[in-house]
C-alpha cells in the first residue's frame, strides 16, 4: 500500500541524519578547537627545550618517513613532568591557585546564592531586569574594571578614604599586592557566573513544596535547608564549576592586583612561555593543570548521572 508524500522510511532516515548532524557539529568543533590543541600541547610537553625555531625538539618531519617517525618518538621524554613534580615553585603555584580558587568560589556561593534566591522570588515581571542588573557592570571592558579596582584599593584610594572618614582606621591600609585584593577582584569579576546557574535552578523550583513544609510545622530555615538547597544542587555544582575552573588558571587579576612574591599558576605559565621561552615545561604545567581540573568535572558528571538515575 502506498501513501502520498514522502515514504515513512525516507522520513525516518532524514530524521536520523538530522540527529547525527546535530551531534556531529559540536563534536567536530570540540575536536578541532579543544582536542587537537590539547594534543599539540601534550606533544610539546614531551619535548626538550632548544634554542631554535620552534624552541623545542624533536619536531616531526613527515618527509623523513618511518626512520624520522622512530627518531621523533625516541626523542620524547617526561623530563618536564619530572621537573614540575620536583620543583617547589610549581607545586606552590598549584596549591596557591587551587586554594585561592576554592576560597573565592566559596565566597561567590555565599554572595551569589542569596542574590539568585532573591531574584527568583521577585515578581516575574521584574526578574529579567534584576538579572540584567547583575550583568550590567560587565558590559564594560574587563581590563577597565580591574584598573578601577586598582584605583579603589590603592593607598590613597576610595576604600581607604572611606574607612578613614568613618573612623574605622586611623591610617591607610595596604590592600594592593595582597591575596585580599586578588580575591576581591576575582569575586567581583566572576559573580554573574555563579548567579546565573543558581537563578536557573531556583526559578524552576515549585514553591508549593515550601508551603507544604510550613503546613507540616517545619520552620523556614529547616524547609530551606532540606528542600530549597537540595533542589538547587545542580545550580550550585554548575556555578561552582563555572567559577572554580577558570579562577584556578586566572592570570590578569592576580598579575594586576596581586604581589610578585606569590605567583598563581597562570602567572607561572606566562613566565615560562614568554620570559623563559621554555615551551616544554610550560606545556607540562598546562597539561598537569588540565588533569587536576578534570577531577571536579568528573565529580559533577557523576552527581548528575546519579540524579538522573534516581528519577
Amino acid at each position: 500500500m502506498t501513501h502520498a508524500g514522502t515514504p515513512p522510511r525516507r522520513d525516518k532516515s532524514r530524521r536520523d541524519w538530522g540527529r547525527r548532524l546535530v551531534i556531529l557539529i559540536p563534536a567536530v568543533w570540540l575536536a578541532v578547537f579543544f582536542l587537537v590543541p590539547c594534543l599539540i600541547v601534550l606533544k610539546i610537553s614531551l619535548s626538550q627545550t632548544a634554542i631554535a625555531q620552534p624552541p623545542y625538539v624533536p619536531v616531526l618531519d613527515l618527509a623523513a618517513g618511518w626512520p624520522g617517525l622512530r627518531d621523533f618518538i625516541a626523542g620524547l621524554s617526561l623530563d618536564s613532568y619530572k621537573l614540575i613534580g620536583s620543583d617547589w615553585l610549581y607545586l606552590t603555584s598549584y596549591l596557591r591557585s587551587l586554594s585561592i580558587a576554592a576560597l573565592s568560589t566559596f565566597i561567590l556561593l555565599l554572595i551569589g546564592y542569596p542574590l539568585a534566591y532573591g531574584i527568583a522570588r521577585a515578581p516575574r515581571r521584574l526578574q529579567p531586569f534584576l538579572v540584567m542588573a547583575v550583568f550590567l557592570p560587565f558590559l564594560t571592558a574587563f581590563l577597565i574594571r580591574i584598573y578601577a579596582w586598582i584605583n579603589i584599593l590603592q593607598r590613597e584610594g576610595l576604600l581607604n578614604d572611606m574607612l578613614i572618614a568613618l573612623g574605622i582606621v586611623g591610617e591607610p591600609l595596604v590592600w594592593l599586592a595582597t591575596d585580599t585584593a586578588v580575591i576581591v577582584g576575582i569575586v567581583y569579576s566572576y559573580l554573574p557566573f555563579m548567579v546565573l546557574p543558581l537563578y536557573a535552578s531556583l526559578e524552576k523550583m515549585d514553591e508549593s513544596l515550601i508551603e507544604a513544609a510550613a503546613d507540616l510545622g517545619a520552620p523556614q530555615w529547616k524547609a530551606f535547608w532540606l528542600i530549597t538547597v537540595p533542589l538547587s544542587a545542580s545550580g550550585i555544582f554548575a556555578g561552582a564549576l563555572l567559577c572554580f575552573i577558570p579562577i584556578a588558571g586566572e592570570f590578569v587579576i592576580p598579575d594586576l592586583l596581586g604581589g610578585s612574591d606569590a605567583l598563581m599558576i597562570g602567572q607561572t605559565l606566562w613566565t615560562e612561555f614568554f620570559q623563559n621561552k621554555d615551551w616544554p615545561v610550560a606545556s607540562a604545567v598546562a597539561i598537569a593543570l588540565l588533569i587536576v581540573l578534570l577531577a571536579p568535572i568528573l565529580i559533577y558528571q557523576h552527581v548528575q548521572m546519579r540524579a538522573l538515575g534516581d528519577r
